[in-house]
């Protein structure tokens, strides 16, 4: 399996102007090609860092792919620094030029005098059509290892990826196998808790190999399995998941590219329920997620005829009129808002989410304090307490998931834990 190295290129990216959302992405493509990434690094648009880089790049890995600096202008260094790296003088390469001076006329434009800079690649080298832009692409194979340049524009890019970078690969090192992932997303319990329950499978595992990662509320379980072709790779990823799913049970809620709120909107659907909502530390996140959960609904009131009720709530039947008495737990003054949300709402259900915070707390994820959520269908509760009710957005995001999560559970099997 060969070895590659992504190397992004713009010193805008090592400023923060933009953020470097290529790398990313080519890591997975080449991950679902069964190659190997062990860098990737920023360097910014000077000759010399970009030399050492390149060169160490190429001392390390089978694959370097740069992204990034093969446009017109002063500071569009890449095809300089390929060439010095490799020992190749630039040259104009004659049908890269008569290509970018056809999209110019096609557009009924000039082309300037530095976009000529963008047909010169470094001698030998592979010339690569870019449908896209006037960047053209190309690919310089040294004894050392193949590098592959395209420019740094997201869209151009990943066509050239698609359609370029992927077949050569393919072809040049013989890719006969594909790597296929089974993401299970995990409610309610964290990842000690997921490792606990699943720990042997992530340490015996070959292939497939199982592995977690960790988000505010969420626990992913990553099942990735080398085959020559998917419909391969998933026959060995299923008994493996059957299994976690068996071990982790009801805390599975979503696989691959489902979500929570997808999850509870059908559920809200099947089950024909109006949800009213009541939130005092997150923000309007958690009715933003109920709204996401079926947005087609919401507003004839699926989800929430109220939906967020911010501010002090009083509900018609008197049940919560008025602020709350001094000596009332935050227990019962939850289940007082979630009953009032539902009466004040005319809602099947009412959701609560109340939070008691430390005025003095500066941390934003895990701040100092408790949180509250409970849910009622006007006679049954069900509710959750958490030792934590921060003001930052982890906490905020954490929160309005354990909220949907609670929704989820009630729908799915009632109001008995």
């Amino acid at each position: 399996m060969p070895n590659a190295e992504i190397v992004s290129i713009g010193s805008e990216l090592l400023l923060g102007q933009i953020v470097d959302t290529n790398a990313p992405w080519m890591a997975q493509r080449l991950t679902d090609q069964g190659v190997n990434l062990f860098y990737k690094t920023v360097v910014g648009d000077n000759p010399g860092r970009m030399n050492e880089v390149l060169t160490c790049a190429l001392e390390r890995s089978d694959i370097v792919i740069t992204g990034g600096g093969l446009g017109p202008t002063q500071d569009d260094l890449t095809r300089e620094a390929i060439a010095e790296v490799t020992g190749r003088a630039l040259v104009v390469h004659p049908d890269l030029l008569e290509q970018i001076e056809s999209r110019f006329r096609k557009r009924g434009m000039i082309m300037t005098p530095n976009n000529e800079r963008q047909a010169r690649i470094p001698e030998g080298a592979i010339p690569v059509n870019n449908p896209n832009g006037t960047a053209p692409s190309f690919v310089v194979e040294d004894p050392r290892g193949i590098v592959f340049a395209l420019p740094g524009v997201p869209f151009e890019l990943k066509w050239l990826f698609d359609n370029e970078v992927v077949p050569y690969l393919r072809k040049r090192f013989e890719l006969a196998e594909t790597i296929v992932y089974k993401v299970l997303k995990v409610a309610e319990i964290g990842e000690s808790s997921v490792d606990h329950r699943i720990g042997h499978l992530i340490a015996e595992s070959s292939n497939p190999t199982v592995g977690v990662l960790a988000h505010p509320g969420q626990v992913d379980v990553r099942i990735a399995a080398k085959a020559a072709d998917i419909d391969e790779a998933m026959k060995l990823i299923a008994p493996v998941e059957a299994e976690v799913r068996k071990l982790l049970g009801r805390h599975v809620f979503a696989s691959d590219d489902e979500t929570l709120e997808q999850t509870v909107g059908a559920l809200v659907r099947e089950h024909g329920k109006t949800v009213s909502v009541f939130e005092d530390a997150t923000g309007g996140l958690l009715a933003g997620r109920l709204q996401q959960a079926a947005p087609d609904h919401f507003d004839s009131g699926t989800i929430g005829n109220g939906g967020a009720i911010i501010d002090k709530l009083i509900a018609g039947s008197g049940r919560l009129s008025g602020p709350p008495a001094a000596d009332i737990s935050p227990e019962n003054l939850t289940r007082e808002l979630a009953w009032a949300a539902r009466a004040y709402g005319g809602s099947d259900l009412g959701l609560a989410l109340h939070a008691v915070l430390d005025p003095n707390e500066k941390a934003e994820n895990l701040g100092k304090g408790q949180t509250f959520i409970a849910i009622t269908d006007g006679t049954r509760f069900r509710e959750r307490s958490y030792p934590f009710g921060g003001r930052g957005r982890p906490d905020q995001t954490r929160m309005s998931f354990n909220g949907v999560e609670l929704l989820r559970l009630a729908l799915l099997e009632g109001f008995e834990d």
